[in-house]
């Protein structure tokens, strides 16, 4: 999909904050996901166990099922609604480096980003990230409940991922 659309100074203002998030010892350590909202404002995601459980399962088919690809965990992006960490991504050799380009954290999106709902999680939450990465250049945005289920998207739902046909609609964790 190329560069992203965000409004530059936004996005630069949400990568000026991740910096300072980043410098802040008492964020260190933290058992949370950490991201900011639109605002600029901290906000702490606790997970469970499950929760990490799944994430390891998705990057562990991805491996299988799109291996030319890397599917780091927890990876900032840059976005108009703040710095989302995505619970796992997919992104190409080419992407990667175009990612780079951006900024830390990047402003583009990988070609895939996954969530991975927590019970914290509203489904507003989900379609509010699913379009935040979609507008920052996924191609495909996989939304995984606690119950294991994957559902696809790229501008609509996806009966398969493009990128990783194969990928179970199931995780069994």
């Amino acid at each position: 999909m190329g560069e992203s659309v965000e409004s530059a100074p936004d996005v630069e203002r949400h990568q000026m904050r991740w910096k300072e998030v980043l410098r802040d010892p008492a964020l260190r350590d933290l058992p949370y996901k950490v991201e900011t909202n639109e605002r600029g404002q901290i906000v702490l995601s606790p997970h469970s166990a499950r929760h990490a459980d799944l994430q390891e399962a998705v990057q562990n088919l991805l491996r299988r099922h799109a291996p030319e690809g890397r599917q780091p965990p927890a990876y900032p992006m840059a976005t108009p609604g703040g710095v989302k960490q995505v619970d796992v991504i997919w992104a190409s050799a080419d992407r990667m480096a175009e990612m780079r380009k951006t900024g830390d954290p990047p402003t583009l999106a990988p070609e895939l980003c996954v969530e991975v709902r927590s019970e914290a999680n509203t489904e507003a939450e989900m379609q509010e990230k699913r379009q935040l990465y979609r507008e920052a250049g996924a191609d495909e945005v996989w939304l995984v409940s606690d119950d294991g289920s994957v559902r696809f998207f790229a501008d609509e739902r996806l009966d398969r991922s493009t990128i990783a046909p194969a990928f179970p609609e199931r995780l069994e964790v």
